[in-house]
């Protein structure tokens, strides 16, 4: 049967780690006889919720006798909750500088690597009913605009946009996730949103996402790590080398996410 998946807190995490104590085995991200076992807590950005729910099934599938639990949510937010030590097997950030957070503290075991990129895209009410064509559109007057906050990836990228396009804009909100900046679309709370191609793809119908060409200039690099005090350090590695596998890759290049 086919799990839900939640976003976990930290209290449920740890939880899960208590469980998972003494899980482990080979590192071999393949099929039933890698000896992987036991639960893998994965604290990654929002924006991979449906990439990585698929990947987490697959990787299930792939080793019996796993479970994966995520933990999604912006990646500064992420990043700040494994330094104070929440217990979590693998980390994977929506930008480098997130990811430079958790390896400065040390919290990391071995060097990230990059497995995707992905790039803005804005968000309107579907058939675009304010006729939004570029980001100068945004600043009009009586237009209600949600952005990410800077410190999380989506919100850097936006400001990277619109400094790019010389566009000086006030938002209505100021979101901690790109899931967050996404709903207020979606809710008909704003006329728009700046967030990842890749959402505004998975909102099927809601949405209509408008293309802009300073999104060329703000692409975030995802980087993925193992922890260094992973609960199930062979989970956690295996977990890693499935997301870069060709099946991995392929789950996220159909979301339309970049390869590195």
């Amino acid at each position: 049967m086919r799990r839900a998946r939640v976003r976990a807190t930290v209290a449920t995490a740890l939880a899960v780690a208590v469980a998972a104590s003494g899980c482990g085995g080979g590192d071999s991200p393949g099929g039933g006889g890698s000896g992987i076992s036991g639960t893998v807590t994965v604290f990654a950005a929002a924006s991979l919720t449906e990439s990585f729910t698929r990947i987490g099934d697959d990787f299930e599938a792939a080793n019996p006798g796993t479970t994966v639990v995520f933990n999604f949510g912006g990646s500064s937010g992420l990043a700040t909750q494994i330094n104070e030590g929440a217990p979590a097997d693998v980390f994977a950030a929506a930008a480098p500088r997130n990811m430079a957070t958790v390896t400065d503290a040390g919290n990391a075991d071995g060097t990230p690597s990059i497995f995707a990129r992905n790039q803005l895209v804005i968000a309107v009410a579907r058939g675009n009913p304010r006729g939004i064509r570029g980001l100068a559109d945004l600043a009009r007057p009586g237009t209600a605009v949600a952005l990410c906050a800077e410190q999380v990836p989506c919100g850097a990228a936006a400001r990277t946009a619109l400094d790019a396009a010389s566009v000086d804009l006030t938002p209505v909100t100021l979101e901690q996730d790109v899931k967050g900046a996404l709903a207020k679309v979606r809710l008909g709370e704003v006329d728009a949103a700046l967030v990842y191609r890749t959402d505004a793809a998975a909102a099927d119908d809601d949405v209509s996402a408008v293309e802009f060409p300073e999104s060329a200039r703000a692409v975030n690099d995802y980087p993925i790590v193992a922890l260094a005090d992973a609960p199930n350090p062979a989970g956690a590695r295996a977990f890693v080398a499935y997301v870069r596998s060709d099946a991995g890759r392929a789950v996220l290049t159909g979301a339309g996410f970049q390869t590195p």
